[in-house]
C-alpha cells in the first residue's frame, strides 16, 4: 500500500504540480555541460528479462548498421536465471564490430524487475557523451546513430528523442517475426514492409537521448526511493515520466532517421495468474486501439 501510495504521489508530482527541484537540486545548467563535437561516444542502455526473441533484434541491428561517425557502447541489463537472453548475449560477445563495445551487466532479478535501478547505475557510471536509455524491442537501423552523432555536435540540451519512430501493429506470440526470434542465437533482420510511421511527443521510456554530465550529475530518478527499491515482480515502468519532470523537459525532437519498434499483445515479463495476464492484455489492445496504432 504504501508504494502504490508513492507510486501516485510521483505521478501526481510530474504532472509539474511540484518543483522538481524538491527532489533533484542538482541538475547541471546547460552552460556547464560539455558541448562534445567530433567523433561522439553513446552509451545505449536495456533492460531483458524473457524477452530474448525481441533483444536479438536490438542487438542484430547494430551488427548490421554499425555506425561509422559514433562510437557504441551496448550495455544490457540482464538475470543470469533468464538462461535463453544469457546464451543470446554469449553469442553476441563474440561478435567483432568495429565501434561497437559490448556491456553485459548482470544483475539479481529484483533489481531488474525495477528498471529505474540499472539506468540509474548505468546514468551515474557512464563515461559516454550522450546515453540512450531504450527498451529491448527497439532498433536502430540504416542511418539512425551516424544521422544522430551529426544532429548531437556541440549540443548541450538536457534531453532528446526521435521524431519519429516506425513499429508493428501489435503482434501476437505466433507471429512469425517473433518466432523467429525464438531460434538458436543468430544475427536476425526483419521484414520492414509491416512498419508504419508514429511521431512521439516527448521522450518517452525506449526514446530518451540524455546529456552525458546530466546523467553522472543527477543518475536516473536516483532520489525517488520508489524507483530505485528492489520488486519481486516487473513493475510497470512509470519512472520516464519522473525523468522528465526531474529534467524540467519533455525532451527536443530530432529527425533520426531507422528508429523501429516491434510491438506485441503478450507481455511475457510480467508474472501473475492467466486472468491476471489476459486482463493486461486486452487493456493493451484498447490502449493501441485509442492511440491508433
Amino acid at each position: 500500500m504504501k508504494n502504490l501510495l508513492l507510486l501516485f504521489f510521483f505521478r501526481f508530482a510530474a504532472k509539474g504540480w511540484l518543483p522538481a527541484q524538491w527532489f533533484e537540486p542538482n541538475l547541471p545548467p546547460e552552460e556547464m555541460r560539455a558541448a562534445r563535437t567530433g567523433r561522439l561516444h553513446m552509451e545505449i542502455v536495456t533492460h531483458c528479462w524473457n524477452y530474448s526473441h525481441f533483444l536479438v533484434y536490438q542487438l542484430s541491428s547494430l551488427v548490421l548498421f554499425p555506425p561509422e561517425d559514433m562510437d557504441i557502447t551496448m550495455t544490457v541489463f540482464y538475470c543470469p536465471e533468464d538462461r535463453k537472453t544469457v546464451r543470446l548475449l554469449d553469442f553476441f560477445s563474440r561478435q567483432d564490430i568495429q565501434g561497437i563495445t559490448w556491456n553485459w551487466w548482470s544483475l539479481p532479478r529484483q533489481q531488474l524487475f525495477r528498471r529505474g535501478i540499472g539506468r540509474n547505475l548505468a546514468a551515474l557510471e557512464t563515461k559516454a557523451d550522450w546515453v540512450w536509455f531504450t527498451d529491448c524491442d527497439l532498433m536502430f537501423r540504416k542511418n539512425c546513430l551516424d544521422t544522430l552523432a551529426n544532429l548531437l555536435q556541440g549540443r548541450r540540451d538536457a534531453l532528446f528523442f526521435p521524431k519519429e519512430e516506425r513499429c508493428t501493429p501489435l503482434l501476437a506470440e505466433d507471429n512469425p517475426i517473433l518466432q523467429a526470434g525464438t531460434d538458436k542465437p543468430r544475427v536476425l533482420d526483419i521484414d520492414t514492409r509491416i512498419f508504419t510511421s508514429h511521431f512521439p511527443g516527448k521522450a518517452t521510456g525506449p526514446l530518451q537521448i540524455v546529456h552525458g554530465d546530466v546523467c553522472r550529475a543527477v543518475g536516473y530518478c536516483r532520489s525517488i526511493k520508489l524507483y530505485q527499491t528492489p520488486s519481486e515482480v516487473w513493475s510497470k515502468a512509470h519512472e520516464d515520466r519522473a525523468f522528465r519532470w526531474l529534467l524540467n523537459t519533455r525532451g527536443k525532437p530530432l529527425p533520426v532517421p531507422g528508429v523501429y519498434r516491434v510491438r506485441h499483445i503478450s507481455k511475457g515479463r510480467y508474472t501473475g495468474t492467466g486472468t491476471n495476464t489476459r486482463l493486461r492484455t486486452f487493456i493493451r489492445m484498447i490502449q493501441s486501439k485509442f492511440r491508433g496504432y
